[in-house]
C-alpha cells in the first residue's frame, strides 16, 4: 500500500510542477497503473497536453526535482521525457501533446470512423482510462465526456474492413507475406510478419467485442477478462503461433491459418465477412 501511495503522491507533485507553466492545459496519469495492471516492472505514464512546446531546459530544470538519471527530450516515438524518480526507483515517462491532436484523434475514429491497420481505437482506450491530475479549465474533464460513448457501428465495421483482408485473403496479406518469408527461412521476417498479424487480429478482436483497444500489453489477459465473444481455441492456437514463430518454420504456416480460420468464423457468425 505504501508503495502505491508514493505512486501516486509522485505523480501528483509532477502533475503540480507542470500545472505553474501556462501553456499546460492539463496532466493525466494513464497506462497500467490507471487500469489496475500493474507489476513490480510498471512504470507510470503520464501526459501533458500544453497548447505550446515546453522549452526542454524547463522540462530539465522540472526533471531533475525528481531525479538524478534522466533522459529529456525524446522523440523516438512521441516527444517525452524519461527518468527513474528518486523517492520510488519506479521509471516515469512524461509524454507532451497538443490538445488539438488528441481531439482530432477522437474525431478520426468516433465521428468519421476512420480504422487502421492495427492498433485502431488506442487512443480512445488512452482518453477513457486516464486519471485527472490536473485540468485547468475542465478541458481534459470534457475530452473524457466526450470519449465516454458506445462504440460506433460503423467504426466496428471499417476495423475489420481494414485489417481482415490483409491478415490472408489478399497479394498484400500477412500470410501471403509469412508464405515467402518461410520459403526463405527468413526467420527475421517471419518474427516481423507474425507480429503485424497479431496486431490486426487483436484490432479486429476488440472491435467484434466493441471495447477500445488497450494497446499492446496483456492483449491476451485483456481479451480473457473483458471480450465476451472469442475465437474458440484462441489461446492454444495464439500459443501455436508464437511458438512456431520462434523455431519451427514448417508449423508457421498451419498454425496461423488456425489462428485465422478461428477468428473468421466469429466474424461470421457476428455478420462481419
Amino acid at each position: 500500500m505504501k508503495a502505491q501511495l508514493d505512486v501516486q503522491d509522485v505523480a501528483l507533485a509532477i502533475a503540480e510542477r507542470f500545472s505553474a507553466l501556462d501553456t499546460v492545459t492539463a496532466v493525466v496519469l494513464a497506462g497500467s497503473r490507471t487500469v489496475a495492471t500493474t507489476d513490480a516492472s510498471s512504470d507510470y505514464d503520464l501526459y501533458v497536453y500544453a497548447t505550446e512546446e515546453i522549452d526542454p531546459e524547463a522540462r530539465r530544470e522540472l526533471a531533475l526535482a525528481f531525479a538524478d538519471c534522466l533522459e529529456i527530450d525524446n522523440r523516438f516515438w512521441e516527444p517525452g521525457d524519461e527518468w527513474r524518480d528518486s523517492a520510488t526507483g519506479l521509471h516515469v515517462d512524461i509524454m507532451y501533446r497538443s490538445p488539438e491532436w488528441i481531439e482530432a484523434q477522437l474525431t478520426r475514429v468516433l465521428e468519421q470512423n476512420e480504422a487502421s491497420v492495427g492498433y485502431s481505437t488506442c487512443f480512445w482506450y488512452n482518453v477513457r482510462v486516464s486519471r485527472i491530475l490536473f485540468d485547468r479549465e475542465g478541458w481534459f474533464r470534457n475530452l473524457q465526456a466526450r470519449a465516454d460513448v458506445p462504440y460506433p457501428e460503423a467504426l466496428r465495421r471499417a476495423i475489420v474492413a481494414k485489417n481482415w483482408p490483409i491478415l490472408r485473403n489478399t497479394f498484400s496479406s500477412y500470410v501471403y507475406q509469412l508464405t515467402s518469408a518461410v520459403d526463405r527461412n527468413d526467420r527475421v521476417s517471419i518474427n516481423h510478419r507474425i507480429a503485424a498479424l497479431l496486431a490486426s487480429y487483436f484490432d479486429i478482436l476488440c472491435a467484434v467485442n466493441r471495447l477500445p483497444h488497450p494497446g499492446e500489453k496483456r492483449l491476451v489477459q485483456f481479451a480473457q477478462r473483458n471480450c465476451l465473444r472469442l475465437p474458440e481455441g484462441m489461446l492454444v492456437q495464439l500459443d501455436a503461433v508464437l511458438t512456431a514463430a520462434g523455431g519451427n518454420s514448417d508449423a508457421v504456416l498451419p498454425s496461423a491459418h488456425a489462428l485465422l480460420d478461428g477468428l473468421e468464423a466469429l466474424l461470421r457468425e457476428e455478420g462481419l465477412v
